[in-house]
């Protein structure tokens, strides 16, 4: 916020109004601002934010713009835009904010127009009109025969090297973007690649050996997901989220089984973006799909303990069996605390946390908490031991 400079709305030479959006409100940064049920209007130099009275008005160069984004804030809110600043330049005039700690913004859009706003925007920025509007020449004509006067730099020339650093730095940002835009289209390339060999060694049994098959698959499947559910492929809606949950049963099944029958929705969200490459999936979609495990009649379902944890399980494994075996270990060990849980099934501590509570709650375990932690042992009054 302390990038944008008071304004009376005037318009400079060779500017002109792209597109004004009302219903906004400001944030510096995550934080909201009093600056509330305003009109945010884009011109081809500036961008500026001005109060429903027309009493308030401040903008600042798009040229201070890094880039933009838009932004998902989960159901029921409304969509954001957050704009991303260079540094406050030397010599700023004063604006509403004197200084904050946050080098970016963010617009709600009370009234929906985001799309068409967010679209009018970086089409400003990527035209850069901006540098088009000639300055004004203030050379003096040199007298005939006078030596050159030396020009002392001073603070012009220093705003100027900064102009310019900050010039190449945006051709250094869009350079970036191109090679990441290249990037994408290999990766595609690369999958397209995987695909027409697996299908290759498929035609070809008779001259692979089988081991080798596996082991090239193997290999395969170690690159990701070949070919993840997105929604341009899948469509929207439920429909997605079914497709999507088939999927990561499919994926999902075989490291489930490893760590026990049991994983934390958090470790999960993070495996199956590692697998999916560039087609991140939102944390959102990944819930509502497992929401869908049980109704599809997949050996999947999601569970959350009451500490709040939220896991995927195997419905082969369900939650007797979970905590028959963690009664036997507390019988054999005498004691455990969450780490020690944690290090013998090979779970995160959150999870074995979350299990030793859930046996805790079915009489299978007591709590002794002291100042060295959290310890659980047998339940004694419940299951005293035989003689």
């Amino acid at each position: 916020m302390d990038r944008f400079e008071w304004s009376n709305g005037a318009l400079l030479p060779g500017e002109n109004h792209s597109k004004q959006q009302p219903g906004i409100r400001l944030f510096d940064g995550p934080d909201k601002t009093a600056f509330d049920k305003g009109v945010a209007i884009v011109t081809t130099h500036r961008l500026f934010w001005r109060d429903a009275q027309q009493s308030t008005m401040f903008g600042l160069p798009l040229a201070q713009v890094v880039y933009a984004e838009e932004v998902s804030d989960g159901r029921g809110k409304s969509p954001k835009i957050a704009v991303h600043l260079h540094a406050p330049r030397p010599g700023k005039t004063p604006g509403p904010v004197m200084s904050t700690v946050h080098s970016y913004i963010q617009m709600t859009f009370r009234e929906g127009g985001e799309t068409d706003f967010f679209r009018c925007l970086t089409e400003e920025l990527s035209r850069k009109r901006w540098e088009l509007t000639p300055s004004p020449s203030r050379t003096a004509p040199r007298v005939p025969g006078a030596k050159p006067k030396q020009i002392h730099a001073g603070i012009v020339g220093i705003e100027r090297k900064l102009d310019a650093k900050m010039k190449q730095t945006d051709q250094n940002i869009s350079k970036a973007f191109e090679d990441l835009d290249k990037l994408m289209e290999k990766a595609k390339e690369m999958v397209n690649l995987t695909k027409t060999i697996a299908n290759k060694i498929k035609d070809k049994q008779g001259e692979i050996t089988e081991d080798e098959t596996v082991q090239f698959k193997s290999y395969l499947l170690s690159l990701g997901i070949a070919n993840p559910v997105t929604r341009e492929t899948h469509g929207t809606g439920l429909k997605y989220h079914n497709e999507l949950a088939k999927q990561l049963a499919d994926v999902l099944v075989t490291p489930i089984e490893e760590s026990g029958g049991m994983m934390a929705l958090t470790d999960i969200y993070c495996r199956i973006n590692r697998a999916r490459g560039m087609e991140l999936l939102s944390p959102d979609d990944l819930v509502d799909a497992c929401r869908q495990f049980e109704r599809l009649k997949l050996p999947l379902r999601l569970r959350e303990f009451s500490s709040g944890v939220m896991v995927v399980e195997l419905l082969s494994r369900g939650e007797e069996e979970a905590i028959k075996h963690i009664a036997v270990l507390l019988t054999e060990k005498g004691s455990l605390t969450a780490d020690e849980l944690s290090q013998n099934i090979g779970i995160s501590v959150t999870l074995a946390k979350a299990r030793l509570m859930t046996a805790e709650e079915t009489g299978e375990a007591c709590r002794d908490e002291s100042v060295e932690g959290l310890r659980f042992y047998p339940n004694m009054f419940l299951n005293p031991p035989t003689r």
